[in-house]
């Protein structure tokens, strides 16, 4: 049987945009791997009509309700006592999670529990009980007319923690199928672009099926299949992933990979070279996202980021003269930076990016959007001009330094760099 769930977000200060809902995305993702189809999410404040409402649509259109947060002890954590309502269910303290609380406060916040955390031992009758062993408020889980009442705590480490040790396996006794997906990343092709080329295909896919969806500055194709074992939907997927990658060739720069730059520090490794960087409008973007990734010093020498003109002579040695005639945003001072950051690092290849990234055109007047994309290697020095028009500055920097790396990973994986 196919299960359907509505996550029910409780917060004030998520309607009021304090906080983001995090929980929503982490618990679909993991229902999608049990198999548990997530077709609502719905947000409501600290309010008990509001939520009794939320609550009398989502058992009318799914078998699974979802809840986090208002189970604290403050008098506005309401929400178990509003879902007890709701399904005619009463509340019944659980003297062995009151001891429990009882002893978190003395052992931890060294002080006698206070009086209003009682309620937070109190669960609805005959329910399935979540231990919280990073928190004080335990979740729950029980059964009315054919619908299952989940509730999780809102802060999203205890979320978490309850999610994989107690809901994960409460679901995976639900359903008798599990859904498995890859993602196919892409990048050179806007969204629009995309769905146009793969619409005939995607239009007559259902299980699998195939679905694109845009991340900043390139697009995600995702191959989802349904199946009662994980082996079963790999073997469905599998001839679908094949023909996908072969149809869109060089856009595709990997599966299931994180972004652009986990895939050129694998080919970094792989070839035994090392990179370092030279940024201007991209601001050390590059560098960043470089070196957030664990292990990168193997390959990754360092970085320099010559927003002036004379850092741009004086530490990456780009000549004067170029400067003079051709300007800093200019191929020739995109060649200039990429050889001096190769040269002063001692590193095997070296990309660099000059640009304009608004919101005023530069001294020369060069247009925002302009961007050149430099790349020094042992055979010799390239360049990818741009033109990203007049986008928003953030964006233009998030473009470039995807860029960036798109022509570093066409290199080393012989691809023409040129072609953007």
């Amino acid at each position: 049987m196919s299960h359907t769930a509505e996550i029910i977000a409780v917060g004030t200060e998520l309607l009021l945009g304090n906080i983001a809902n995090t929980n929503a995305q982490d618990i679909s993702q993991a229902l999608s791997s049990v198999g548990v189809n997530v077709f609502w999410h719905t947000v409501v404040g600290d309010n008990p009509l509001r939520l009794k409402e939320a609550l009398d649509i989502a058992r009318r259109r799914a078998d699974i309700i979802i809840t986090t947060g208002g189970l604290g002890p403050t008098y506005d954590d309401l929400t178990k006592q509003t879902i007890c309502e709701a399904f005619g269910r009463p509340l019944v303290l659980h003297q062995d999670i009151l001891d429990g609380l009882k002893i978190f406060f003395e052992k931890n916040v060294h002080m006698n529990m206070p009086s209003n955390n009682v309620q937070q031992a109190e669960l609805p009758e005959n329910c399935t009980v979540f231990d919280n062993p990073v928190g004080t408020a335990p979740g729950c889980a029980f059964e009315a007319g054919g619908v299952h009442v989940l509730m999780l705590p809102g802060p999203p480490f205890e979320m978490r923690t309850m999610l994989e040790n107690h809901v994960l396996p409460y679901l995976r006794g639900l359903s008798s199928e599990i859904i498995v997906s890859h993602d196919i990343m892409t990048f050179g092709l806007g969204e629009s672009p995309m769905e146009e080329l793969m619409r005939e295909k995607m239009s007559h896919m259902e299980n699998p099926s195939l679905a694109t969806y845009a991340k900043p500055s390139e697009v995600r194709l995702r191959a989802t299949a349904k199946a009662a074992s994980q082996e079963a939907a790999e073997a469905m997927l599998a001839p679908v992933v094949k023909e996908v990658t072969d149809f869109l060739g060089n856009y595709v720069y990997g599966v299931d990979v994180p972004g652009l730059e986990n895939a050129c520090v694998k080919l970094l490794k792989e070839r035994g070279l090392t990179l370092a960087t030279a940024e201007s409008c991209t601001g050390g973007r590059i560098a960043e996202r470089l070196t957030a990734l664990p292990g990168v010093s193997s390959v990754y020498r360092g970085g320099v980021v010559s927003y002036w003109t004379s850092v741009k002579a004086a530490v990456l040695g780009v000549p004067q003269e170029t400067l003079d005639t051709y300007g800093a945003v200019s191929e020739q001072t995109a060649w200039a930076m990429a050889e001096g950051a190769r040269r002063i690092t001692g590193a095997d290849i070296a990309v660099s990016v000059t640009g304009v990234a608004g919101p005023d055109p530069d001294e020369r007047g060069v247009a925002v959007g302009i961007v050149y994309i430099g790349l020094s290697t042992p055979d010799g020095t390239f360049c990818r001009p741009l033109d990203l028009g007049g986008r928003r500055r953030d964006r233009i920097q998030d473009l470039a330094s995807n860029h960036a790396f798109d022509v570093l990973r066409r290199y080393l994986t012989g691809l023409p760099i040129l072609l953007a």
